[in-house]
């Protein structure tokens, strides 16, 4: 059903031409390679020019020599023809022929156990509707936590009972958000190939959804590991998945297996392509700096209320928000769609990142004046002391010394809920910070415009941008 494993031995790369030299290379004691794939009815013969020369090194300088040629011969060949593995012939002590079998290099023999592992998924059977894109989305979504629990007995010899509390965390924690990012990487990867002349089959859309859920089970994994950190009460409109009872501190384990989940289905999607490493790459970077990010806001608990500046918050906000929010799931659908130039990329950035600072100015607003069941969460910025977007106005530069001493004596040290805690909100009120919001979001939108140039000047369509602002802009939730 669309599952693949390592495929049979492959066809002959340079079977003629490795003949021939082996042959005259005048090794004693040793057969050629030839016969020696004869006499073991090795199909093909050798490796493609990169795997070539690395797995032959052990010969002589005569042999060394005879591969420098063979290299050169093989070079046109490409290494995503070899499947399977190839015989090399070692020189070792008279009369006596070793041989060597080296794993394709899309597959690691270090971790290619037990039999059946890896497992790659290449066919798409599913239609993608681009004309129900929650829809079309949910359902490979579903498919792909379906591929991942399936995995658990077979390869990991894991017991029914956690199997199924596995399951249960996914489908809990992963599936039921408002999956933007997700479908930015899709609408994204769509607009990248229209502008680039090309119409997206069926496997695009998916592979750009499989993208798109990866990195919905980073976003997973973050807000499980924040909401412990934080204290927090719901999210979703449920209960956070630590407060369950069976839970509890068993929530460390089921969010660091949801941020493994995200490699475990890069690479049995995207496993066998040349940028499956700029894949890899580019989600342990942004996964890093979110982490970089999460400290620094987790810091605030030991900073004085003087530290909590509007510099420090947007530090916090770049790194724990706006990477991995914004900019991984355009960079995501560049890579796939073959963009290569450092440019677009830095110009994308810079836009993206701008908009995550936004996005995170958004969410310290809704999280002091949001109905907490419209939001789908309690808001404990105030309880916790965040270094937060409001705060930072109203000590810092909209605040007289009445009203610090409000915040020095209540701000991190009230309940959710609290009379304490309302006094803030009012404060916030009377200090006008409704209205410098407002203003600020305008500011934002007309900053955005100025990008527009530069944006198409690197050869990326506008509508990428735009489309991703029109996502957050004056959003409820």
């Amino acid at each position: 059903g669309g599952v693949a494993g390592v495929s049979g031995p492959a066809a002959s790369v340079a079977a003629g031409a490795a003949r021939s030299e082996f042959a005259a290379s005048g090794l004693r004691g040793q057969r050629s390679l030839a016969a020696t794939e004869a006499a073991r009815g090795w199909a093909g013969a050798l490796l493609p020019a990169v795997a070539a020369c690395g797995a032959v090194g052990a010969l002589t300088w005569r042999g060394r020599q005879r591969k420098r040629r063979l290299c050169s011969r093989a070079g046109s060949a490409s290494v995503a023809t070899i499947r399977d593995r190839v015989a090399v012939v070692e020189p070792g002590l008279p009369g006596v022929m070793l041989r060597t079998t080296i794993p394709s290099p899309r597959v690691n023999p270090a971790t290619a156990w037990p039999p059946g592992k890896p497992r790659f998924t290449t066919d798409y059977p599913e239609e993608y509707d681009l004309a129900d894109p929650k829809g079309s989305f949910e359902r490979v979504g579903k498919r792909i936590l379906q591929e991942l629990v399936e995995e658990l007995p077979d390869l990991y010899e894991m017991p029914g009972k956690e199997v199924n509390w596995v399951r249960e965390s996914l489908e809990y924690n992963v599936l039921g958000g408002k999956m933007n990012r997700g479908l930015i990487v899709v609408e994204t990867g769509v607009r990248l190939m229209q502008s680039q002349g090309r119409e997206p089959t069926n496997r695009d859309l998916n592979r750009f959804a499989v993208l798109g859920w990866a990195v919905e089970l980073l976003q997973a994994c973050m807000l499980m590991a924040d909401d412990m950190m934080d204290g927090s009460l719901t999210r979703r409109g449920h209960p956070c998945w630590y407060r369950r009872p069976e839970v509890g501190m068993l929530n460390t384990n089921d969010f660091l297996m949801v941020e493994m989940f995200v490699y475990k289905v890069l690479k049995r999607h995207f496993g066998q392509e040349e940028y499956f490493t700029w894949l890899m790459d580019l989600f342990l970077e942004t996964t890093f700096q979110t982490e970089c990010g999460q400290l620094l806001d987790s810091s605030c608990a030991n900073c004085s209320l003087e530290e909590l500046t509007l510099e420090r918050w947007t530090l916090i906000v770049k790194y724990k928000t706006a990477f991995y929010s914004f900019y991984l799931p355009v960079a995501l659908s560049m890579l796939v769609t073959g963009v290569r130039d450092r440019a677009a990329f830095d110009t994308a950035r810079e836009v993206l990142l701008m908009m995550g600072v936004y996005f995170q100015a958004q969410d310290d607003y809704l999280d002091a004046f949001a109905n907490p069941e419209e939001l789908g969460k309690v808001g404990t910025d105030i309880q916790d002391k965040k270094c937060s977007w409001l705060f930072a106005h109203a000590y810092h530069q909209k605040g007289n010394a009445e009203s610090r001493a409000q915040l020095e004596q209540h701000y991190g040290n009230c309940k959710v809920g609290s009379a304490e805690e309302l006094g803030i909100k009012e404060l916030y009120q009377r200090l006008g910070l409704q209205e410098l919001y407002a203003d600020y979001e305008a500011d934002t939108v007309a900053q955005l415009q100025r990008y527009r140039r530069e944006v198409e000047a690197v050869g990326l369509p506008w509508s990428i941008f735009e489309r991703s602002f029109q996502l957050i802009y004056k959003r409820r939730k």
